[in-house]
């Protein structure tokens, strides 16, 4: 069913692929590597699908170490990683758009950044952009007792945002987003400029499909 705009009193927003233009930077990086090999047809379509896939069973990892009690040690491994690859990696890149979409959707709602991503290539994300201001709460991987696709992070955000989860929409490029925002009660849309494809986000039941996240203003502004 479409989306109740009328509900709506604050927006979840995924950086990877959502905000962050993540998926053309890993496509651009392994898609003329998978050109070499004779049995790849669509090497930009099958990266997309190898990290879509890959995205899973790596949040489950979190959930997993969550539960043992070994998350801290699980994103400090992240956050060395992550330091690894800024020494070559100095930039982002960001989804068009999307500057100008929140400032304008700051005006009238509520914003805030749920993640799974580690704090510190979140923050460097949203600092590169000047982006920080737009958000009243943003929630990273250990921001909340589990992370998605639990539905504890936006449960967080709706806190800090002073709204039920039920008031939130959740906008992501996956499914892992789709099932967060939907056991947390949230309204969901799935976008497709990120790693998800449309009938994967169908499957996990986005009230809406948009090609990209600028497509928001239109539906949540009128414009």
């Amino acid at each position: 069913m479409p989306i109740d705009v009328q509900r709506i009193q604050a927006l979840c927003f995924d950086v990877d692929g959502t905000l962050s233009d993540t998926d053309d930077y890993y496509v651009n990086k392994f898609s003329g590597w998978l050109r070499r090999m004779p049995f790849i047809r669509d090497p930009e379509r099958d990266v997309r699908r190898l990290v879509m896939w890959a995205e899973s069973p790596g949040n489950a990892l979190l959930g997993l170490t969550d539960t043992i009690g070994l998350d801290d040690e699980t994103i400090a491994l992240i956050n060395w990683m992550y330091r690894q690859r800024t020494k070559k990696i100095h930039q982002y890149l960001i989804v068009p758009g999307v500057p100008e979409l929140l400032c304008r959707l700051t005006e009238r709602y509520p914003l805030a950044v749920v993640s799974a991503r580690d704090e510190d290539s979140t923050m460097a994300f949203l600092e590169q952009f000047d982006l920080v201001k737009y958000f009243k709460a943003i929630i990273t991987a250990l921001s909340a007792p589990h992370t998605k696709p639990y539905p504890d992070p936006i449960r967080l955000a709706a806190e800090k945002l002073g709204v039920q989860t039920e008031a939130c929409l959740m906008t992501g490029d996956t499914t892992i987003d789709i099932r967060a925002g939907k056991s947390a009660g949230a309204q969901t849309v799935g976008v497709l400029c990120g790693f998800g494809e449309e009938a994967e986000l169908r499957r996990q039941g986005a009230d809406l499909i948009l090609p990209g996240t600028s497509d928001l203003e239109k539906v949540l502004l009128g414009k």
